[in-house]
């Protein structure tokens, strides 16, 4: 296991936000919960799906850390791969959302070819589809993260979090980053591949 310093989601590398109750993990333990996480049916998924696009995710491209930056739970980036930060986390079920999260944009960096994370247009589409496509918003993550709202909590918290994410990179403005998920919201909300349709 490494230390990182991961920016908050640089142009290059997305990150996925912590939950406030996690207390980390050993090496060890993060790296059981890693390797237990290639077995959760949608990473498994995931790494098909991005294997038939020509992108195959082995597991060397999958690194347990200690992220400095003690807002992510997680991050991708083009030339590294994904990073799980073992010293954010606690839970199985954390493990299992990073990779989930983040394999969604290395799926989204797979098959745009064209893929700018200094786009701020593109940053948010991929954070969209993340954020939704992951469950990052199910109604019972929100309930443990302090948000109650039953109605419409799902397309509100994909907002919130695609736009924390994307203020982050420090290509984007706060005003460039709200304009930017506004411009792509509906075509990215309603892009569910490889999924055919949001889990």
């Amino acid at each position: 296991m490494e230390d990182r310093n991961l920016p908050p989601a640089s142009a290059a590398s997305m990150g996925m936000e912590v939950s406030e109750n996690s207390s980390g993990m050993s090496r060890e333990d993060c790296m059981d919960r890693i390797t237990k996480s290639l077995k959760d049916p949608t990473v498994r998924f995931l790494r098909k799906q991005m294997e038939q696009a020509g992108c195959p995710v082995w597991v060397r491209l999958l690194m347990a850390a200690n992220c400095k930056n003690q807002g992510l739970a997680g991050g991708y980036s083009s030339r590294n791969g994904i990073t799980v930060c073992c010293n954010q986390l606690s839970y199985q079920d954390e493990v299992n959302q990073v990779l989930i999260h983040e394999l969604i944009h290395a799926y989204d960096d797979c098959r745009a070819k064209n893929m700018d994370w200094k786009n701020c247009a593109h940053h948010a589409c991929s954070e969209i589809r993340a954020n939704h496509l992951s469950g990052d918003c199910h109604y019972k993550r929100e309930m443990l993260r302090g948000f109650m709202k039953i109605r419409g909590h799902e397309q509100e918290c994909v907002r919130r979090r695609a736009l924390k994410s994307v203020k982050n990179n420090p290509y984007c403005s706060e005003a460039a980053a709200k304009d930017a998920i506004a411009a792509v919201w509906d075509i990215c909300y309603e892009d569910t591949s490889p999924f055919e349709r949001a889990p």
